[in-house]
């Protein structure tokens, strides 16, 4: 009977904490994204929260998918230590060139975006503004005609019909 060796060598440990590391960096690029989306598009802390989460289950997935192709599926101290030192490190280096890029084409694009939008976002204005002129004169119309039906509506208390279907019910 062949029993597996359920022990790594100095060598392999070495290996799969730089790879580990590796790995941690390629999450810094991952989170590189969500930064980006944010640098783009105004985000509010639930949002920001929910992206958060979606980040950390992306990683604890990829955690347990590289425990079990690399490490015989034991999650190992070092893994999380080695995907947090390779984060860090990208994030402190690349990652700042790279938000700083990001941030100067997302300035320039919404520049260009604005130049382009302008002109239709100056007429939709004006339209709006010229349709709710409009909106305003005929909900005044509307209200004043649905006051003058209340006024021509008999109060329920007065009808006939109650008093007859009350004095059945009595009986």
């Amino acid at each position: 009977m062949i029993v597996p060796e359920i022990f790594f060598t100095v060598s392999e440990e070495t290996r799969l904490f730089l790879l580990s590391c590796a790995f941690g960096a390629a999450f810094g690029i991952f989170y590189d994204i969500f930064r980006t989306a944010r640098l783009l598009i105004h985000h509010s802390s639930f949002l920001t929260a929910a992206e958060d989460i979606i980040f950390l289950a992306v990683y604890c997935i990829f955690l347990s998918a590289f425990a079990s192709a690399a490490a015989l599926g034991q999650v190992r101290g070092c893994f999380i230590i080695g995907n947090i030192l390779g984060f860090s490190l990208y994030i402190v280096t690349l990652g700042k060139v790279t938000v700083g890029v990001m941030k100067k084409l997302t300035t320039a694009a919404k520049a260009v975006l604005s130049l382009i939008f302008k002109p239709f976002s100056i007429c939709f204005a004006f339209l709006c503004k010229k349709e709710c002129v409009k909106f305003v004169g005929n909900s005044k119309v509307i209200v004043n005609s649905v006051k003058n039906v209340k006024k021509l509506l008999p109060k329920p208390s007065f009808m006939l019909y109650n008093k007859t279907e009350n004095k059945k019910r009595k009986t």
